[in-house]
């Protein structure tokens, strides 16, 4: 990851903490921000440590999208945290968050191409549909810890013997 983008993501970090900061008429310490996330998942909140997790491929990919909602999303996380406790993930107090405090649709989810990440699937079937699965739950499936079944017919998915990508 460039220092640009790193330096472009702690920038709209300190952004939103100025804007809550405004907003709460408090002090906040700016969240310890890192790239260390993997996987699917563009950003986690650590609430404990007040810390933001970027995942660096989807940044590099995405850099506007996380500049403009990724960050704000995370921020908001912490913040609610901080003021109404444990609440929630996407809750009330959050969203109230992203639209109040950030002016930012609040979104749980993502729209990124996120084929760069993906891990290995495998594919499973039941009688009616086929469904990838990601390599920890084939694992799962394999060792016996877990079953997973049809959304449609509720049958016990089985391995097909093909691994998807």
């Amino acid at each position: 990851m460039t220092t640009d983008l790193h330096y472009r993501a702690s920038k709209r970090l300190a952004e939103c903490i100025s804007i809550a900061e405004q907003h709460f008429q408090q002090t906040l310490p700016i969240p310890t921000l890192s790239f260390k996330l993997r996987g699917k998942a563009a950003g986690k909140a650590y609430l404990q440590t007040w810390e933001i997790r970027l995942n660096p491929v989807l940044f590099t990919e995405n850099c506007d999208t996380f500049i403009d909602e990724v960050i704000p999303h995370e921020v908001a996380h912490l913040l609610a945290f901080k003021f109404y406790g444990r609440v929630p993930a996407h809750g009330a107090h959050w969203q109230s968050i992203m639209h109040h405090v950030f002016n930012v649709s609040p979104k749980t989810t993502h729209a990124m191409d996120i084929t760069s990440v993906q891990g290995k699937t495998f594919e499973y079937q039941c009688q009616c549909s086929t469904y990838p699965l990601t390599i920890r739950r084939h694992n799962k499936v394999q060792r016996q810890q877990a079953r997973y079944l049809c959304q449609k017919c509720r049958a016990a998915l089985q391995f097909s013997g093909k691994q998807l990508s």
